[in-house]
């Protein structure tokens, strides 16, 4: 009977040391934040305003010229500070006033209080449009990077530039003249200036396609997400469509539909699939490769083909010779 009394007080004991603890560094602790500031549940937030502004000039720290009176007001001014915290924002006054009318849940008063000071104080919304416009920015500069990157290289292949000469030549832009309205030219401006007629010509004659295209403002992911419903309803349109006329209807494909199917079937996005030469196209619609029967039948020859080619490579049987011995894990102890 003593040894339950015991157990029955120490539990007693510590659940009145988890209510204290569950209020001592809570909100205002064991103190009252309305009573710290002079105001009531029911006042409005401009009147805990002006309260709160009442009390921090007569309890500012530099309005009192005595160092103990300095102490006692500075640790009385951030008691007020403390309260005014809590109570200027509607979620936090809400959060203590549960607290107030439900004492005795403890561990969801803590929940919900440091649910409140750990949330971000930056709107999510503001958060996700700049992220967006980071990524947009880095999106449309990483592909101007790549479509000048495409151009250099053409420049620099001589049978494009060969052309771009040639053609430079027939509009009479080449050779450059030797002089300019400041006087004669240096060597150095007369060959950047050709280069830079070079370059135009190759950029505005050249069809780069795929990864390396020249970037528009279609490809900048906030543009896209803006009319990403028109982009839907344009889905859903062709869709209907296709199944209307094609699944209903039972027409014939015609080249648009036929390439689509090809480039179905290669699982290609795309930018991909207008990467390819046009012949390679004209190839692909002369076998019929739209039809699946034809399709699966190419791609076998084309597998098996890809595998002679690899059995007679010579890497390609070094490679095989190296992964029979183990490859990338296997052991050696000193030369073989």
């Amino acid at each position: 009977m003593a040894v339950s009394l015991l157990l029955v007080s120490l539990l007693i004991s510590f659940c009145v040391s988890v209510a204290d603890a569950s209020v001592e560094g809570l909100y205002c602790g064991h103190e009252n934040c309305y009573e710290i500031l002079d105001v009531t549940r029911e006042s409005t937030r401009q009147e805990i305003v002006k309260a709160y502004r009442k009390l921090a000039r007569k309890w500012h720290p530099d309005m009192h010229k005595t160092e103990e009176k300095k102490e006692a007001a500075s640790q009385m001014f951030q008691k007020i500070a403390n309260a005014y915290e809590i109570l200027k924002e509607e979620d936090s006054r809400n959060d203590y006033d549960y607290m107030l009318d439900h004492p005795d849940e403890f561990y969801y008063n803590y929940y919900r209080y440091y649910r409140t000071r750990t949330a971000p104080k930056v709107d999510v919304r503001i958060v996700i449009a700049v992220t967006i416009t980071v990524i947009s920015i880095v999106q449309y500069y990483g592909a101007w990077s790549n479509y000048k990157e495409a151009i250099n290289y053409l420049c620099k292949e001589q049978k494009y530039r060969y052309k771009a000469q040639v053609t430079a030549k027939e509009k009479g832009l080449l050779p450059v003249s030797k002089k300019s309205e400041s006087g004669r030219k240096t060597k150095e401006e007369m060959k950047q200036e050709e280069e830079a007629i070079i370059k135009q010509i190759i950029e505005d004659n050249m069809d780069i396609r795929g990864g390396y295209r020249k970037p528009t403002y279609t490809d900048v992911l906030w543009v896209q997400l803006l009319f990403s419903p028109y982009y839907l309803f344009m889905y859903i349109k062709w869709y209907i469509r296709w199944i209307w006329k094609f699944k209903i209807k039972g027409e014939e494909y015609g080249t648009e539909e036929k390439l689509y199917m090809i480039r179905k079937y290669l699982k290609l996005n795309s930018s991909q699939f207008d990467a390819l030469e046009e012949h390679e196209k004209e190839k692909y619609l002369h076998k019929e490769l739209w039809i699946r029967e034809h399709f699966e039948e190419w791609k076998k020859e084309q597998d098996e083909e890809m595998k002679t080619k690899l059995a007679e490579s010579a890497r390609y049987k070094s490679y095989r010779r190296y992964m029979k011995k183990g490859g990338a894990g296997q052991m050696t102890f000193g030369p073989e």
